[in-house]
């Protein structure tokens, strides 16, 4: 009987490399993210490249009633979750504190922590209910190094550290794996949402040095979790080669 593995913000960038890498893999895919037409063109082309089932499930992680909702009308079979990927996150504008956007950081925080909080309560109890369970959490260099405006957004993905840290323990007695992810540069949509659609602004971030791909990313992810079953990844730091830590970046 297939795996199935849930992946949240799949509709590009990271998320969708590793539906990919999955599918690839024989698993069968629940894909949630915002954009139902990704999802659905998504969705079609891994059933017909790998003849895997793939359930698609459109909604915003930062509202708790969708996240509910959407998650609790999946068909029976489809909450047999070996693996979930808490990947949706985002970053907000790049501003010192004291002219911070509210609402990037309401975005920030109500994406990275609340959604991630959100999604894991319901299928962290399935897992349970199931008895084994594997949660992979991507984080960021950012959660680890603090850089220069970065201040809120660091200030999320120390959340999603410790609170990988806090579910590996909570989660210890029922058998289930947790690992966190955390990238370096990665060149996605990450920089153009930063930004807020100014391409040209992005395009700099990683002018100069190979950043990391989705790929690298999907198969650090897929490294953690095709372990034997006595392995735990506690957590990874994959960066370019270029990047030495979260604000030092060597440009050629």
């Amino acid at each position: 009987m297939a795996k199935i593995a849930l992946i949240t913000g799949a509709t590009s960038g990271i998320g969708e490399a590793t539906a990919h890498l999955f599918a690839r893999e024989g698993y069968n895919l629940v894909l949630t993210g915002r954009r139902l037409d990704r999802l659905d063109k998504l969705a079609a082309q891994l059933n017909k490249k790998h003849n895997i089932e793939v359930a698609v499930s459109s909604f915003d992680v930062r509202d708790r009633a969708q996240v509910i909702e959407n998650l609790e009308a999946l068909p029976a079979k489809w909450k047999k979750i070996n693996v979930l990927i808490n990947n949706a996150g985002l970053s907000q504008g790049l501003d010192p504190i004291d002219k911070g956007d509210l609402d990037d950081w309401d975005t920030m925080i109500d994406t990275n922590v609340k959604g991630l909080l959100y999604v894991t309560k319901i299928v962290s109890n399935w897992m349970i209910a199931n008895g084994n369970g594997h949660i992979v959490n991507l984080g960021s260099i950012a959660g680890i190094d603090v850089y220069t405006n970065g201040n809120v957004y660091c200030a999320t993905k120390h959340a999603v550290d410790a609170l990988n840290k806090g579910m590996r323990l909570d989660l210890l007695p029922h058998g289930i794996k947790v690992t966190a992810i955390h990238p370096g540069a990665v060149e996605t949509e990450f920089s153009n949402v930063r930004f807020k659609g100014d391409d040209a602004r992005a395009k700099k971030v990683y002018d100069g040095f190979d950043p990391l791909v989705a790929d690298d990313v999907a198969e650090t992810i897929w490294f953690a979790v095709s372990r034997p079953k006595h392995v735990n990844i506690n957590e990874l730091v994959v960066m370019p080669t270029a990047q030495a830590n979260g604000s030092t970046i060597f440009r050629k």
